[in-house]
């Protein structure tokens, strides 16, 4: 087959992990599959202009960030990303919940369900969190994980052997599949606009959400970071890692530091005490919210390993060996 060259914009990071496919979890992945457009393509987007070859990175470094930190987001719509994924049913329940993308997930009514769960690993394995009716804290024993294992593995193999025992006898296929586990692997194409994709990504790589959905999203943001690297930065620094205040808490902070010319001022001697700024109007909640706005960034950095990427051919071909062997 001869290859054409393209005419469309095409950034090397990018090109460098297109189709290539980078394990997530214990049998999930993703891949970027493809792209449209970058960083020049936000730029062009705002400016309406086709002078967009004589820019200097410099330039369009400044209006992405401008656009980034005055939440001009229609630019950041021209930008687009493909995805193949592959995660257990209950990440994707959660995933599904942004409803900004265009989703086409594995079908088990007519494709074979690969008969591949998640485990999760003793480090993350833990209780029930006192505080955060969602969350999990504080380590389980090793007694307790062992026999959730085994619990596990054995209603798995219960539900699989099940399942290919009614596809050997020719049961429909959308029948046998409805005792599978939500621990169940599927997979989507899952397609998205870089803005809505940032938003995305702010919610899921937050260390409050679930674990194994922010171990997707890492992966992606770090996709992202190759597609579009100037509004990956500006994200992180306006985005991810910056804050917002309420109409109270500035009136709290107005009480700690004052303008002072063209700087800022601590206010001298000037300290709030936790019913002073209840006073103020600040729930017991809202005062450890407000606390914690005021400590450092954690400087997040989202890489991809390279050592770690396969190509489709060898995931592809994991996925046909957890097909039941009873169809076969």
């Amino acid at each position: 087959m001869d290859i054409m060259e393209t005419k469309r914009p095409t950034v090397p990071a990018a090109e460098e992990i297109l189709g290539g496919y980078f394990p997530v979890l214990d049998h999930g992945f993703v891949s970027l599959v493809d792209y449209m457009g970058s960083d020049e393509d936000v730029e062009r987007a705002a400016r309406v202009s086709y002078g967009f070859g004589t820019r200097k990175v410099s330039q369009t470094r400044g209006l992405v960030r401008y656009l980034r930190r005055h939440q001009h987001t229609t630019p950041s719509e021209m930008v687009e990303f493909k995805f193949h994924c592959a995660m257990p049913m209950f990440v994707a329940r959660q995933w599904i919940r942004h409803r900004t993308a265009s989703v086409n997930e594995l079908s088990a009514r007519y494709s074979l369900m690969p008969l591949l769960f998640y485990t999760p690993e003793k480090g993350q394995f833990a209780l029930q969190s006192r505080s955060n009716n969602q969350g999990r804290e504080g380590d389980a024993s090793d007694s307790v994980y062992a026999e959730a294992v085994e619990r596990w593995e054995r209603l798995r193999a219960d539900a699989g052997d099940a399942y290919g025992w009614m596809l050997g006898e020719d049961v429909a296929r959308e029948i046998a599949r409805i005792d599978l586990p939500v621990s169940t692997y599927t997979q989507w194409y899952w397609k998205i606009d870089l803005h809505n994709l940032l938003h995305f990504l702010t919610l899921r790589v937050d260390s409050r959400a679930q674990w194994e959905i922010q171990q997707f999203a890492r992966v992606i943001a770090a996709m992202v970071r190759r597609v579009a690297p100037l509004s990956y930065e500006a994200w992180i620094d306006y985005g991810l890692e910056a804050q917002k205040f309420t109409r109270v808490e500035r009136e709290v902070l107005s009480k700690l530091v004052v303008a002072a010319g063209e700087g800022v001022a601590a206010r001298d001697g000037v300290t709030l005490s936790v019913d002073q700024m209840k006073a103020a109007g600040l729930s017991a909640r809202e005062v450890q919210e407000f606390v914690e706005k005021l400590g450092p960034p954690e400087h997040s950095d989202f890489d991809l390993d390279l050592s770690t990427m396969c190509s489709a051919d060898d995931m592809a071909a994991k996925m046909f060996e957890a097909v039941p062997s009873s169809f076969e």
